[in-house]
């Protein structure tokens, strides 16, 4: 019983080591690949991407939204289709003239290219924006109220006839696209490192293993079936 607990032990410490080792491994080769790919692309924060540097334009995207709202209510837009804002707020990394090359670089410069987009949109998000650019005279309550509409026939059109559609619109759309792009390196990222925080603790485990099954520490203890006692003959 002592061997097959030591065996069973050199075994176990043996695959623990081995699922540590593979996933130190790819870890860091993932937190590697992120690094790698975020350096090739140049991306490099702009001057008012810092806390203090976007304040002044959070300020005036929560102007602007304000400013929409007043306008909805002169126009008599129900209540019901009034539109609910986005919360809008500086965020508390920065990343101004610095190369964005790793996980948090990353997701910091995603979050104030949000907030650029907002100050394009007069802190409208995507849903809130009309498909089309509107003419100068359509009504305003067939308006996203910041040059959009999702009604033809108050749409521009090109020269075949064709609607054309919201630049504020697809801006965002671009907006997003790049964004997601930065939050799925932070999501890697972070990943990677989880990834090699579990290989210690995986690799740590199996050394532990081995070293308990080496070193005889896996004592077996013999099972000794219990007996009954026979019942005192009576006496005569």
């Amino acid at each position: 019983m002592k061997k097959a607990l030591q065996i069973g032990g050199i075994v176990a410490g043996l695959i623990l080591v081995g699922f540590g080792v593979a996933a130190l491994v790819l870890g860091i080769r993932g937190g590697d690949t992120v690094r790698t790919n975020l350096k090739q692309e140049f991306i490099t924060g702009t001057p008012d991407m810092s806390p203090s540097g976007i304040e002044p334009e959070v300020k005036a995207i929560q102007a602007e939204q304000q400013k929409i709202a007043a306008e909805q209510k002169k126009a008599n837009v129900p209540p019901s289709q009034q539109f609910a804002f986005t919360t809008v707020e500086a965020p508390s990394c920065s990343v101004a003239g610095e190369l964005v090359d790793d996980g948090n670089s990353a997701l910091c410069f995603g979050k104030y290219m949000r907030i650029h987009a907002l100050s394009a949109s007069r802190g409208l998000t995507y849903s809130q924006m009309g498909r089309y650019a509107a003419k100068p005279d359509a009504p305003p309550q067939s308006t996203d109220f910041n040059g959009g509409t999702n009604d033809p026939k108050y749409a521009q059109t090109d020269e075949s006839g064709q609607p054309v559609s919201n630049g504020a619109r697809n801006l965002w759309v671009t907006e997003t696209s790049l964004s997601t792009a930065l939050y799925l390196a932070y999501t890697a990222s972070a990943i990677s490192l989880f990834g090699i925080v579990v290989g210690v603790a995986l690799l740590l485990s199996g050394l532990g293993f081995l070293i308990l099954a080496l070193s005889g520490a896996i004592e077996h203890v013999p099972f000794r079936k219990p007996t009954r006692s026979e019942p005192t003959p009576k006496s005569d």
